[in-house]
């Protein structure tokens, strides 16, 4: 069997004239694999064709070489592609896994570049999907057709799963999920399953869950000059809306549901915080944050300046470390709704007229919390082998180890690790141009990752 040192020479350093082309004619079809449905379904079989007229040669299906190709379709056009490299000795083995096909969104008209095509600027990549997550894929089609060109003798077999259907998950049953259901990955579970699709070079040990919501807030309309109790002693000459003369001498006072949002959502958050107080494990995993519970959007039906409408909705998100439940914190925020809703009176307001109960009129302020889909968060285990290869690779290209964690969430991996599967995260590509305008990755990066892979690959032979 090869020695480590074999391997490396073998394998060598990443190819600028293969990779770099490659990467093009991947960023080329950046405009056709955005995900954001309904409006954009992306295309991510014009990914694999350009993957598999590279690594095709190199197969079993042509003859031209031992890799094993297995493009597999749940939808019309959305293929995933496991590429195998066949190893002698069973039951060893390892992955990369995660690089997506799919991008998000780019409006042209906001770049200075066109994101669509990519452009090259001394060591940076231009273009979107650069960082994430199609210079992924070209860097681990690359080793891939590396590995069938050289025919290295390994004990482990080295499998890569380019996926379909990363960054949306409104469509399921399209990629990794419906691999993983169809038990296609199960024999990955035998070694270390490396996730390519982060930032910086680094190991990433730990990410966080999310739990979307919104808080819809009922109060009661009414002129937001006139929201007291004494509606009997006002001279008006002038009525707002259609029917406000019989409202105002029926009604005794208004209900504004934009305070009891506020006030009620202090109130959530305080609890929140006091039941998901920071957890020792964080600092071992080195989260820059806690557990966190935010709105990031506010909506209202609309209406004049001069009303106080009768409901508003916040929304926003819960970003959970993996040392909780998510399933923990819904049933919390459903509680703290529900003892609100029945307690409304005691509530802080806002002021001598800010009431959000009419015993009168028999009206309450109400809430009603509902969520989207969540996601868990991973804390990677940090005793695998897979983590120690990971960060013996990282410090001997990258000339230093650090492992990080971040609350922002990766789809899919938490579902994977719970199946039985050692998942490790890292990537090659830029946190700071992640998902943003003008995004780009530097080839000395994705160099730096293709001789992590290859030290992975060395060091797993010994």
């Amino acid at each position: 069997m090869a020695a480590s040192s074999d391997v490396k020479e073998t394998l060598g350093d990443l190819n600028r004239d293969t990779f770099v082309p490659l990467l093009s004619r991947l960023i080329g079809e950046s405009k056709y694999v955005q995900n954001n449905p309904p409006e954009l379904i992306p295309e991510e079989n014009r990914v694999v064709k350009h993957v598999l007229d590279s690594l095709l040669p190199y197969s079993t299906t042509t003859g031209g070489g031992p890799l094993l190709l297995n493009h597999v379709n749940y939808f019309p056009g959305r293929g995933n592609l496991i590429v195998e490299y066949p190893g002698t000795e069973p039951g060893k083995i390892l992955s990369f896994v995660g690089c997506h096909m799919d991008v998000v969104t780019a409006n042209p008209n906001d770049w200075e570049f066109d994101p669509f095509s990519l452009s090259i600027s001394g060591d940076e990549l231009r273009g979107r999907g650069t960082t994430d997550c199609l210079g992924h894929v070209a860097l681990v089609t690359e080793l891939m057709k590396k590995l069938g060109e050289t025919k290295p003798k390994l004990k482990s077999t080295v499998v890569a799963v380019l996926i379909a259907n990363e960054e949306n998950s409104a469509i399921t049953g399209v990629g990794v999920d419906a691999l993983v259901k169809d038990g296609l990955l199960n024999k990955l579970k035998d070694g270390p399953l490396f996730w390519i699709d982060t930032a910086d070079k680094q190991p990433c040990i730990g990410t966080g869950g999310m739990l979307p919501w919104k808080l819809h807030v009922t109060g009661k309309l009414f002129h937001s000059g006139l929201a007291h109790k004494e509606p009997e002693l006002l001279n008006v000459t002038h009525f707002p809306w259609p029917g406000f003369y019989t409202e105002l001498l029926t009604t005794r006072a208004a209900i504004n549901p934009l305070e009891l949002a506020m006030d009620a959502l202090k109130d959530i958050q305080t609890r929140f915080y006091r039941d998901f107080p920071p957890h020792p494990k964080e600092q071992v995993y080195g989260f820059a944050t806690p557990s966190t519970m935010k709105p990031t959007q506010w909506s209202y039906p609309g209406g004049g300046i001069n009303q106080i409408p009768a409901e508003c909705t916040i929304s926003g998100d819960v970003r959970l470390t993996p040392f909780y439940n998510v399933k923990d914190v819904l049933e919390k925020l459903q509680e703290y709704v529900d003892d609100i809703n029945e307690n409304v009176e005691k509530l802080e307001s806002r002021g001598p007229v800010s009431k959000y109960v009419l015993p009168d009129e028999n009206l309450r302020g109400s809430l009603t919390i509902t969520f989207d889909e969540a996601m868990a968060g991973v804390a990677c285990d940090l005793n695998s082998r897979g983590f120690h290869v990971l960060c013996k690779a990282t410090e001997e290209v990258v000339g230093h180890v650090k492992p990080y964690s971040i609350t922002g969430s990766l789809p899919l991996i938490r579902e994977l690790q719970d199946e039985g599967f050692d998942v490790q995260t890292a990537g090659y590509g830029l946190m700071k141009t992640y998902h943003a305008k003008n995004e780009y990755c530097l080839f000395s990066d994705m160099s730096q990752g293709y001789r992590v892979f290859v030290s992975i690959i060395a060091q797993l032979e010994d």
